[in-house]
């Protein structure tokens, strides 16, 4: 970065809103830590072909499910076959858990613990699918189907499917028919309270909620993973991240029912690089702060992806009465395509079936960095700052943000949000430099016309 022309820039720019010089460095430091910020990538994991994995190279032990019972018609219970399977291959040092090509492995909930022994690979070629009928699911798992947990040094790989069969569990929530009960489904993928693991290549399909989890989890690697549900399943989030550090999400294609990403409290050090997204809800920070928790996320970075048709795009969401803060998150070199609401900051998520109280506290949401934005928009607000009048976001920065609507103007909406931009930024951001409330619009023509200041109520509920 240029500090001299930066340094030039944003003092016309600040001395022409009549704001004291200080600022101006204040700013420097800011731009430059935003644009700094990285998280560290490991080296990527070495692959096995299954060729090598034969006794007369000696260096890996073979157990396949099928050398245990399982029939893999998608019909017989194969869950037997799998946990003694697990048994064998998680005692033994470099051994390889094959799930082989051209079965069909009905498997119910199942819980794979560890700790296990060195370099355990878990191949999965086959397709592993999950009972259908939500009434006789294990009434001990409500929230799991196949959980790995306590596991370190592991690498998932392969060309193979993990099908949570949800179209039922879809068809009994709440938000398909409003007589059923809320209540929690199965997660298709879990891994929780591991370190050191890879998962490479994988495809997750039509999960009965979540489909992909990171929970409490350090030093997770994601790379060409698929995960797919059709674009009206309920709360099926692609991959979420839970109270886990250093993750890395690489080239992976994402498209569900609700966010393609999601990431909640106590997670730090995230990076995601090429991403697409979509159908979804876009790429999501929070929902933080719910029944008056604390929430809190840092150190996220997205580099390069792409979002089509998705009703979100890059999201910070979080509940009012909340605490915790939001804090360091660069977004760069992101497109989209027919996005209903590209960049939005929302303090008042509302995801009830009932209006939600209004509270005074709230999740701290400050220096968060978008660079090199662009694409079209079906909303006429292609930017949202909806922000706590108590605690308000601030350092938010735009850089080359160029947004359009295919037809129609489009706007920025502010409310008590601070920050500045530099290069193109279009809709004009003006108001994060103002302390009043109002949008800034801007035609086609790129002329800006500021209209009457304006609190308009928004009404916040998942989109």
């Amino acid at each position: 970065m240029d500090k001299l022309f930066l340094l030039s820039f944003l003092g016309l720019l600040l001395v022409a809103h009549g704001v004291a010089g200080n600022m101006v460095f204040d700013n420097i430091d800011l731009l430059e830590e935003l644009e700094n910020l990285d998280i560290e990538e490991e080296y990527e994991a070495e692959t096995s072909p299954i060729p090598s994995w034969t006794s007369e190279r000696g260096s890996k032990v073979l157990v396949n499910v099928d050398s245990f019972g399982a029939v893999g018609d998608g019909v017989s219970d194969d869950t037997q076959a799998f946990v003694e399977a697990w048994a064998i291959a998680c005692k033994t040092p470099q051994s390889v858990f094959l799930v082989p090509l051209g079965g069909r492995y009905l498997v119910n909930a199942t819980k794979f613990n560890g700790p296990c022994s060195d370099k355990l690979v878990i191949q999965i070629e086959g397709t592993i699918i999950a009972p259908d009928e939500p009434k006789k699911w294990d009434p001990k798992s409500p929230r799991t189907w196949l959980d790995f947990s306590k596991l370190n040094g592991v690498l998932f790989q392969g060309g193979g499917v993990i099908d949570g069969s949800g179209s039922k569990w879809w068809a009994a929530s709440c938000k398909k028919n409003k007589s059923n009960p809320c209540k929690g489904a199965p997660t298709a993928l879990t891994i929780d309270s591991s370190s050191a693991i890879k998962v490479k290549g994988l495809t997750i399909q039509n999960a009965q909620q979540m489909h992909f989890i990171i929970a409490r989890s350090d030093s997770v690697r994601v790379s060409g993973v698929q995960v797919s549900a059709p674009g009206d399943s309920p709360n099926t989030d692609g991959i979420h991240i839970t109270e886990s550090t250093n993750v890395v999400l690489e080239n992976c294609k994402i498209g569900t029912g609700d966010d393609c990403v999601s990431i909640v409290n106590a997670s730090s050090a995230i990076k995601m690089k090429t991403i697409y997204c979509g159908p979804g809800h876009g790429i999501s920070i929070g929902s933080l702060g719910k029944d008056n928790s604390t929430g809190i996320v840092t150190k996220v970075v997205l580099d390069t992806a792409f979002l089509k048709e998705t009703t979100n795009g890059l999201r910070i969401k979080t509940w009012q009465g909340g605490s915790g803060y939001v804090r360091g998150v660069r977004y760069q070199n992101v497109r989209m395509q027919d996005v209903e609401n590209p960049i939005i900051i929302d303090q008042f998520y509302c995801d009830s079936p009932s209006a939600c109280q209004n509270q005074t506290s709230a999740v701290n949401i400050s220096q968060i960095f978008y660079k090199n934005v662009s694409g079209t928009t079906r909303s006429a607000k292609a930017m949202k700052f909806a922000c706590s009048d108590t605690v308000p976001c601030s350092k938010i920065v735009l850089s080359n943000v160029d947004l359009e609507m295919k037809d129609g103007t489009v706007e920025t909406y502010c409310n008590s949000a601070t920050g500045f931009g530099y290069g193109i930024v279009h809709p004009s951001a003006e108001c994060l430099s103002s302390d009043d409330k109002e949008y800034i619009i801007i035609n086609k023509e790129e002329k800006a016309e500021v209209t009457e200041t304006s609190r308009e109520k928004i009404v916040h509920t998942e989109l």
